[in-house]
């Protein structure tokens, strides 16, 4: 089942998140995050307005979802960023691809223009994933981060939404 984010998911999603620092690179991270840092985060998603969407499975959440801003200035205002983490123990179940595709629909009916997705080079099931609904590779950020002992590039990829009907410049 896919539904909003609770305050009481946080823990859930902060040990989904704080595995994906420590142990992959699909988070350009070092160190765990703690839940007052996680429980910022929410309370800063619900004020702008951005989804944050969970995965639950028999009353667990094994997964989850947002997008944000993809950059600060006013012209980007519709193009936006996603994210998608799925618990170590649940992925290559489609539970990612199902998040995401909840995110494309909530996306447009926001008139949102593009969505981009940075993914670390040998994260090959992220990439195929975004290959297989319909996201195209944009470009590449050689030695965009340094973890475990290795440069680490960044593909990025996009998605063309609905978008606005009459985007407008304010």
């Amino acid at each position: 089942m896919i539904r909003y984010l609770e305050h009481s998911d946080l823990m859930a999603i902060l040990e989904i998140y704080n595995e994906a620092i420590l142990n992959t690179t699909a988070v350009y991270d070092y160190k765990p995050h703690t839940l007052e840092e996680r429980s910022s985060w929410y309370e800063k998603k619900v004020t702008d307005g951005f989804p944050v969407l969970v995965f639950e499975e028999n009353n667990t959440v094994v997964g989850f979802a947002t997008f944000g801003s993809f950059r600060a200035w006013p012209a980007y205002k519709y193009t936006i960023e996603h994210s998608v983490y799925v618990h170590k123990n649940h992925r290559g179940k489609h539970i990612g691809t199902a998040l995401l595709k909840e995110l494309i629909k909530i996306a447009n009916t926001k008139g949102y223009a593009t969505m981009v997705a940075g993914i670390d080079a040998s994260n090959e099931g992220s990439r195929l994933m975004h290959d297989k609904l319909g996201f195209s590779q944009s470009g590449t950020i050689r030695k965009a981060g340094y973890k475990f002992g290795k440069w680490l590039d960044l593909i990025f990829y996009q998605y063309q939404l609905q978008g606005p009907e009459i985007p407008i410049e304010e």
